[in-house]
């Protein structure tokens, strides 16, 4: 027998943050919205905790029990009194080290996938707060649709949206790391106040009216000048979607990953194939958004 369990992408429609707080975290206004890319993880039972990969950039996952998809079974199998005896597979969708939560998303399948395998029927509130123990993305990989997420990102209130949107993400070559991201953010801000995250008012309320061309006027991300100092290139990409009639241009999350919002489905495969024509990315993918949260199949 094996558990299949489908958990989607995420784009930040808006990501404030804060200045760095005693623990290296920092707090943040955090608007997560789950995106139609995604990746499946299949658990089934092993000898021994074992993970495997395939899809875009597999060879850049790790294999052993650093993967969050690894540490999520182990967390789960700690909690029940279980040795984490299962195989892992991955079949990677969402690009790699691009600021979509991939990782993430990776152990909210796990998580779920081995927690039907194991029938270990943990409450709903239990596997959120394994996945804030695993990392501030995860709780909302788990929950998806839309959500504001607060503290660094783990706790999550769930987000009113009044229609679909359309998304382009242009993959960069390459990946950043979070932590590297963050740390230039540190840096920039440098002697510089840095004001309490807050989440718009009025972005919260284009996406409870589904309105595209509102949420285009008030998307942001505090990250976006600190992976564009690590990744100067990115400013082609967002120059090059915004030329193609784009709606609003950002870098996702941390980055490498930019994203472009459209107005349709037909102009979203336009500026996708602009941005391929113009070569500032490796590839251009189309998504609609919200998305559900991790599901089994």
């Amino acid at each position: 027998m094996s558990v299949t369990v489908r958990v989607p992408a995420k784009v930040n429609v808006q990501l404030a943050v804060g200045g760095a707080r005693p623990d290296g975290f920092h707090d943040l206004a955090n608007v997560f919205l789950a995106v139609g890319l995604y990746d499946e993880v299949t658990a089934t039972p092993a000898d021994e905790l074992r993970i495997t990969c395939e899809g875009p950039d597999a060879g850049q996952v790790p294999l052993d029990r650093t993967n969050l998809a690894a540490r999520a079974a182990i967390a789960l199998a700690a909690r029940h009194g279980l040795a984490p005896d299962v195989h892992l597979h991955i079949a990677k969708d969402i690009p790699v080290a691009g600021g979509m939560a991939g990782g993430s998303a990776d152990a909210a399948g796990a998580l779920l996938a081995c927690d039907t395998l194991w029938g270990t029927n943990a409450a709903r509130d239990e596997l959120l707060d394994i996945c804030a123990e695993l990392g501030s993305d995860v709780p909302f990989s788990l929950v998806g649709g839309a959500a504001l997420g607060t503290g660094r990102g783990e706790r999550l209130r769930a987000l009113e949206v009044g229609g679909t949107f359309h998304w382009v993400f242009a993959v960069a070559d390459g990946g950043l790391s979070t932590p590297a991201v963050y740390g230039e953010f540190d840096r920039l801000s440098e002697g510089v106040r840095v004001p309490e995250p807050v989440a718009s008012q009025e972005l919260l309320d284009a996406l409870a009216k589904g309105d595209a061309a509102a949420l285009a006027a008030t998307v942001s991300n505090d990250l976006q000048p600190a992976a564009l100092s690590l990744f100067p290139s990115l400013t082609d990409t967002l120059d090059a979607g915004r030329a193609a009639g784009a709606l609003a241009a950002l870098v996702s999350g941390s980055g490498p990953t930019t994203a472009f919002l459209t107005r349709d489905a037909e102009a979203a495969g336009a500026v996708a194939q602009a941005l391929l024509a113009s070569g500032t990315c490796r590839t251009a993918r189309v998504a609609p958004s919200p998305a559900p949260g991790a599901t089994v199949l």
